[in-house]
């Protein structure tokens, strides 16, 4: 059994990391840290890792390539995600999964958003009352997941039966609950279907999210597609005539 605690980025790691996703914002505004750790997430969890430069496109557009122009501070930059989406891989590692069902290993990197906070937000950008009160912890990590998901939406494959549709949607209402309006129809439909004795806090909101990150990456071991079996035809003795026809023996003729 795989019992050691899963890894975390160090301070270094961390710091690296939001310095390349500040400079990445001064470039596009919706490029915040908590954003990217959730767009990291989804390819963590999904069956394959795209390539580095595919998910830097889908994450980054041209912004990447904007802000890290001179080369040096380009692979350093690239080198400060790909750590930390080796940290997320770590943790969503399916053979440590497996083996403690009970173990909540997915950490996320959140902002703590309080009452405070918000008016602070509101008040230095004029964002509406609407607007901060969608500012609530950990609604930007899911954005960036469910981000994630869609642009790479062809390596998760079609559930294969009502069993596997059902862990996937309910796995999805997890983390899409982080996005939704306290006083919305969608947030009381949810509330009626998975918390009909009370409303949650928010940070079980949160552990309910992440759990549901974890389910999804042992979705994707449970449900991931058989490759094809190859039909290999025997290979001929070395003195026994060539399968071409040529009339020599294996050995003289394809054989050698």
């Amino acid at each position: 059994m795989n019992s050691a605690r899963p890894r975390d980025n160090t301070e270094a790691e961390l710091q690296a990391f939001e310095q390349t996703c500040d400079r990445l914002g001064g470039f596009d505004d919706q490029i915040v840290f908590e954003w990217v750790d959730g767009f990291l997430a989804s390819l963590a969890a999904a069956p394959r890792l795209p390539e580095t430069a595919q998910w830097l496109e889908a994450m980054c557009g041209d912004a990447f390539e904007r802000a890290f122009a001179d080369p040096e501070d380009h692979a350093r930059a690239s080198r400060s995600l790909q750590v930390r989406l080796k940290v997320l891989c770590d943790q969503l590692d399916p053979e440590a999964l497996f083996d403690e069902p009970e173990a909540l290993r997915l950490n996320p990197m959140l902002v703590e958003w309080t009452d405070e906070e918000r008016q602070r937000v509101a008040t230095e950008t004029g964002l509406s009352e609407a607007d901060a009160a969608t500012l609530q912890t950990g609604s930007l990590w899911a954005q960036g997941l469910v981000n994630g998901m869609e642009a790479f939406g062809d390596l998760w494959a079609e559930p294969p039966d009502e069993e596997a549709v059902e862990l996937f949607g309910e796995s999805m209402d997890q983390i899409v609950a982080l996005m939704m309006p306290a006083d919305s129809d969608e947030w009381r439909d949810h509330l009626a279907r998975y918390y009909p004795e009370g409303a949650p806090t928010r940070d079980e909101l949160l552990a309910q999210a992440c759990w549901a990150v974890q389910d999804l990456r042992m979705y994707c071991v449970d449900f991931a597609p058989k490759p094809e079996q190859r039909r290999v035809s025997p290979v001929p003795g070395r003195n026994a005539p060539c399968f071409c026809g040529s009339g020599k023996k294996y050995k003289k003729c394809h054989g050698a």
